[in-house]
């Protein structure tokens, strides 16, 4: 279905732009970072993601891919003419259905986990929206932006000016979360938390919990307007069935993960923090890739790609701490145009600092393992995120499938033991 040596892009074989070393270390430091604070968040919390409001070392590695995907566009599409020909347009289409697809299949619950060797999903409970979804969402707008969106000539004017119709776009994106971020009315919800819409059980089985809101623009775990929308467009049954906000104080969570009868109403509710209006953030950081790929496939010096994309990483830092300053949160799961300008600022410096390293200096050697994982970012994708790389090491055990090597090293090396769901 895809080129495994490509992230989420199914890059063009006829692109005659040659492999950007760092572009390949880069997208195979976000796949070891996300395996890392995948497995290894259990063990040390304060790299998972933030509960809900915050930074978190695993809040990063969403903005990574995405700014990715945007770099790879400009490279692919360096020589896109200014009439876009069906084929130029259709091609992207497939490709981000076929992603969005293969999101489905790998996080929609079809695969049980490690703790289970069945499969298999209830079509009435699968999980529309996901990573690989965000992806597709994000790969799709950044290239019709590329391929459809008018340029001025770029040999006497700067690269903010040249694509003003992409920066345009941007803006459109982010107005249009932040009216309904902040503009639509959430109020009084319910939801049955029985085990067809939520990964904790109830102290009594079919329990109709209500939450409170009549609010407007609140931006809390219980009443924002983008868990309302994922609800009437989305469903309950197909949210999210464990919401990193389980992990705040106020949910009491137990180590088995489950949450107590006694905490507020929505800490026994699914969320899905890839939803809907989070998607169109998350877009705009595509299209903030797309801008550092265009300086990276139009400028041949190193020292002028370096000035462009420090002017604009500063740039990035500096209005989103200056926004969460005034009350925009750092939120993820929202999405939030502070999170996503701090989060695209970080994705360039980390990018400048690895070019700067594989393609200035040339320590390839140094970075040849991540450099590799790059490359087959796509396949190493897909075994860590539906656990099938997991579940085959964990086919090896003595005498009974219980004592296998991964609850093993669980147990006696990591000192975490292994929990039945």
């Amino acid at each position: 279905m895809a080129d495994p040596r490509a992230l989420l892009l199914l890059l063009n074989s006829e692109t005659q732009f040659p492999r950007v070393a760092s572009v390949d270390v880069f997208r195979g430091l976000s796949v070891f970072l996300m395996i890392f604070v995948d497995y290894g968040g259990s063990i040390f919390p304060i790299i998972s993601h933030a509960p809900w409001n915050g930074l978190h070392l695993a809040d990063f590695v969403m903005p990574f891919f995405l700014f990715l995907v945007g770099i790879s566009l400009a490279l692919v599409y360096k020589n896109k003419r200014s009439r876009p020909t069906q084929s130029s347009t259709w091609k992207p289409l497939l490709r981000s259905f076929q992603l969005f697809i293969l999101g489905i299949l790998l996080q929609g619950g079809y695969f049980h986990g490690i703790h289970s060797f069945t499969y298999g999903v209830d079509v009435q409970t699968i999980r529309f929206f996901g990573v690989l979804q965000r992806i597709s969402i994000g790969y799709i707008v950044a290239a019709l932006c590329q391929i459809c969106l008018p340029t001025l000539p770029s040999k006497h004017t700067s690269f903010f000016k040249t694509y003003y119709s992409h920066w345009f776009v941007a803006a459109i994106l982010l107005a249009i979360h932040s009216g309904l971020l902040y503009g639509l009315h959430v109020p009084d919800w319910q939801f049955d938390a029985s085990l067809s819409t939520s990964s904790l059980p109830p102290i009594q089985a079919g329990n109709v919990y209500t939450v409170n809101c009549s609010v407007r623009g609140d931006l809390g775990p219980a009443c924002n307007s983008a868990g309302m929308i994922d609800r009437y467009i989305l469903g309950l049954d197909h949210l999210y069935k464990k919401p990193v906000f389980r992990n705040l104080k106020e949910c009491n969570m137990s180590s088995t993960g489950q949450v107590s009868d006694s905490s507020p109403s929505w800490c026994h509710a699914p969320f899905d923090p890839e939803g809907i209006l989070s998607s169109i953030t998350a877009a705009v950081s595509c299209i903030i890739g797309l801008q550092y790929g265009h300086i990276l496939a139009n400028l041949e010096d190193h020292k002028g790609r370096l000035n462009q994309w420090l002017g604009f990483s500063v740039s990035f830092l500096a209005l989103g701490w200056f926004l969460a300053l005034i009350g925009i949160p750092l939120n993820k799961s929202l999405y939030t145009v502070s999170y996503m300008l701090l989060s695209s600022a970080a994705s360039g410096l980390t990018f400048m600092a690895l070019y700067i390293l594989v393609d200035v200096y040339g320590y390839r050697r140094l970075t040849s393992v991540l450099e590799w994982m790059g490359k087959h970012s796509l396949s190493i994708f897909v075994l860590v995120s539906s656990n099938l790389a997991v579940i085959a090491i964990q086919g090896f055990y003595l005498t009974k499938p219980e004592y296998n090597i991964v609850r093993f090293a669980l147990a006696y090396v990591f000192m975490v033991l292994p929990t039945n769901n």
